[in-house]
């Protein structure tokens, strides 16, 4: 049996939720909807004719289904003709829908709104900005949830109604987390601001899930070398970085050879999280292997020299600038992926990264086999490094420095996470004994 086409799946899930269907009955709603697009297929008949559903109950009822299955699979066919008829022949009998309507009068966005320049739009303001690639993911995501939630109304008829209602469906319906309802909140509210160029106002009334204070999980540092020790190369050196200089998944994936000064002992972070740079002390422990795995890459550069490959991605114009930067030892990556990608434009084959996902998953395998009973992530490393500078001592300014915070009240979230020095350490009464009683 097929799948639902994507095109039409966003749409009917949509659809689903504007007519409450409980979420447990909605893998049967699709069910019966792929059940029908299959009859029709079989048969011969058109999808959209309205006449054709009786057709297909009779075909259930010679199948044994139950009165309740039938009733569900009408409802569920009948939801998939909500979205697929336009407006003017929904409301009519169903003996009275007009047949041989062009497949071009059918289409499933009821307003038959094209929505590819608005999504042109937001890669571009996006880009002027120098916002990260994740941002344009993210928000990108939200705008398509939006359209489908409208069902792809007309964008510069939105509201700010729709967003409201948007918004509110996330929070009472899809009981969403506070920092998810508030990333579609900002994601809607640039998409507003900056392409639609309508202001959708501040949307007081919109239910906000109130964000609760959140404590990072920490490591100890035995917790740590246990994980360390099971992971294999490059890994390994990827979490020794993330806990030795404190940095994110994303800052160390994107390390160039340049960025390490091994004289110094110095490493230099560029274009961190707000487009900064900063810097942060190597660890010595690690310098042996960081030196190891540099010849490596070395080697595997001058392969891909010799092959005629394309270098390396480099960062904006870069590239125009300086037509040979790509294949300079000093722009290459400090973990480079295994593979080679493919731009589509060019032809050429360019080396990338390692991914996330590569990093992710060999982290969870690690903690899996040391047994660390903690819900331990890639960044929970970047938590352990700003937990143990403060219980080493460390005032909070060098550790917001050295962490990248903007603001010294993201650092002040690690003083939650360690024993206070000053204050007499708070322990269980049943741990009080007869003189303390």
């Amino acid at each position: 049996m097929k799948e639902i086409p994507p095109e039409i799946r966003v749409f009917y899930d949509a659809q689903l939720v504007k007519e409450r269907v409980p979420e447990t009955s909605r893998f049967h709603y699709r069910k019966w909807l792929r059940y029908y697009l299959d009859f029709c297929t079989k048969y011969g008949l058109n999808q959209l004719n309205t006449e054709n559903i009786s057709q297909f109950i009779d075909k259930l009822k010679e199948k044994h289904q139950t009165e309740q299955q039938q009733k569900q699979a009408f409802h569920a066919v009948s939801a998939y003709f909500d979205i697929a008829l336009p407006d003017k022949d929904k409301d009519a009998p169903l003996k009275n829908k007009k047949k041989g309507l062009s497949s071009k009068k059918r289409r499933l966005q009821s307003t038959n709104a094209d929505w590819r320049p608005v999504f042109d739009a937001l890669k571009a303001e996006i880009t002027l900005r120098h916002y990260s690639p994740r941002t344009f993911q993210t928000y990108r995501g939200w705008v398509r949830q939006l359209q489908g939630f409208t069902r792809s109304k007309d964008p510069k008829l939105l509201t700010a109604s729709d967003a409201r209602d948007f918004l509110t469906f996330l929070a009472v319906e899809r009981k969403v987390a506070a920092s998810t309802q508030n990333q579609a909140f900002n994601a809607l509210l640039f998409f507003s601001r900056h392409i639609l160029k309508n202001e959708f106002g501040e949307l007081n009334d919109v239910p906000r899930a109130k964000r609760r204070p959140c404590i990072p999980v920490v490591l100890s540092r035995e917790e740590v070398d246990r994980i360390i020790e099971r992971l294999r190369g490059p890994y390994d050196l990827v979490v020794s970085l993330l806990y030795g200089c404190g940095l994110r998944l994303s800052e160390c994936l994107n390390l160039r050879i340049g960025c390490f000064n091994f004289d110094t002992g110095m490493l230099t972070v560029h274009n961190g999280k707000g487009q900064k740079d900063r810097t942060v002390p190597l660890p010595r422990a690690i310098v042996p292997e960081l030196k190891a795995h540099l010849e490596e890459v070395m080697d595997l550069h001058e392969k891909d020299i010799k092959a005629g490959y394309s270098g390396v991605f480099l960062p904006d114009a870069l590239a125009a600038e300086y037509k040979n930067a790509a294949t300079e030892l000093v722009w290459q990556w400090f973990f480079p992926a295994k593979t080679l990608t493919l731009v589509p434009e060019t032809k050429e084959l360019r080396r990338y990264h390692l991914h996330q996902s590569h990093v992710q998953k060999a982290t969870r395998g690690a903690v899996k086999r040391a047994r660390i009973p903690k819900r331990a992530t890639p960044h929970t490393f970047r938590h352990s490094f700003g937990s143990h500078l403060l219980q080493a001592n460390y005032d909070i300014r060098t550790v917001q420095q050295l962490m990248g915070h903007s603001d010294v009240r993201t650092t002040m979230i690690y003083t939650h996470t360690i024993q206070s020095q000053t204050k007499k350490e708070a322990i269980s009464p049943l741990d009080f004994g007869p003189q303390d009683a």
